[in-house]
């Protein structure tokens, strides 16, 4: 690694340091995270079993749910073995390599899953609003069209990010002041122009979340304009039941994605809190995602207490 002037010439490695300021107890830390990662790994790969094996479940949201398992999965294996390392091994070298390659499937994972979380609100803005053509709209020729959709829309995007950093060659430092290799994180140690670097990742971040957000928005306010025009209050309750969860997960995932998205690049908030708040938000869902619709699914819950007794 050659260095001039304390800067580093196209650096080898680089350290991640875990959480600033929590150094002293980021080993116990572990545990909470490394239980939040087996309720995820665990909850998603039953939905994995179940939805395939279970004809009841042969349905839109669920196929997409089986989706969002596998992308939740992926976040899951990308962020926690080497968080988890740092934590308890104090393995902080990482090839600069293998941090962009980590980079990119964080982030391009992050935008699968919004692009799920819309794609599932859709199917309750049809289900609800239009159910009479719900088969005839969504035909598993359309669904799979809209998964890849989903999925060539976020590798394309992100996967200019770790190109463009590619092309940074001088850097100030190659300590990164996170658990894992954030795009904002890793630009912020350079030591050369990098305007098009972070004007680039606020497009993608406004092209994939604000995009899937404000979309979402939209189709939960006709959601709710139709279901306050139902004349019976029983199949108003049932409407709003089945999109409870829905909203659940959404709200804990947009307003996480956007703390965590504006607090690295405008905000004062300690470094310890952003890097605590930034990795529950992307390991959390996750595991929150197999309970809260396998507590609203009466299948899956069936499926489930029939596993475990």
């Amino acid at each position: 690694m050659g260095s001039t002037n304390m800067s580093y010439l196209n650096p080898k490695t680089v350290t991640l340091i875990g959480i600033p300021g929590l150094e002293h107890v980021q080993f116990w830390i572990g545990f909470p995270f490394l239980g939040v990662c087996l309720v995820a790994l665990l909850g998603n790969i039953f939905l994995l079993i179940i939805i395939p094996t279970e004809r009841s479940l042969h349905q839109p949201m669920y196929i997409f749910l089986a989706v969002l398992a596998v992308t939740d999965l992926g976040l899951c294996v990308a962020i926690a073995p080497k968080m988890l390392a740092i934590f308890w091994f104090g393995s902080c070298s990482m090839a600069f390599g293998a941090c962009l390659t980590q980079l990119f499937f964080i982030h391009a994972l992050q935008g699968m899953e919004s692009g799920i979380l819309l794609a599932m609100a859709f199917d309750r803005y049809v289900a609800i609003c239009d159910p009479l053509r719900h088969t005839a709209i969504l035909t598993p020729l359309f669904l799979v069209q809209m998964v890849l959709m989903m999925a060539i829309r976020a590798t394309v995007l992100v996967g200019i990010l770790p190109i463009l950093l590619t092309r940074v060659h001088l850097f100030q430092s190659v300590v990164i002041r996170h658990c894992y290799c954030e795009h904002m994180a890793v630009v912020k140690l350079a030591a050369e122009d990098v305007r098009i670097n972070k004007s680039y990742g606020l497009f993608v971040a406004f092209a994939i979340l604000g995009f899937d957000m404000i979309f979402v928005f939209i189709s939960y306010i006709l959601i709710f304009w139709a279901v306050f025009h139902l004349p019976q209050k029983e199949a108003r309750h049932k409407a709003f039941n089945t999109c409870t969860c829905h909203i659940v997960i959404f709200l804990e995932f947009y307003i996480l994605a956007f703390f965590s998205f504006f607090s690295h690049r405008f905000g004062h908030v300690s470094s310890y809190a952003h890097i605590l708040l930034s990795t529950i938000y992307l390991l959390v869902p996750p595991a929150l995602n197999p309970i809260v619709y396998g507590m609203k699914t009466k299948e899956i819950r069936r499926r489930f207490i029939r596993f475990v007794f």
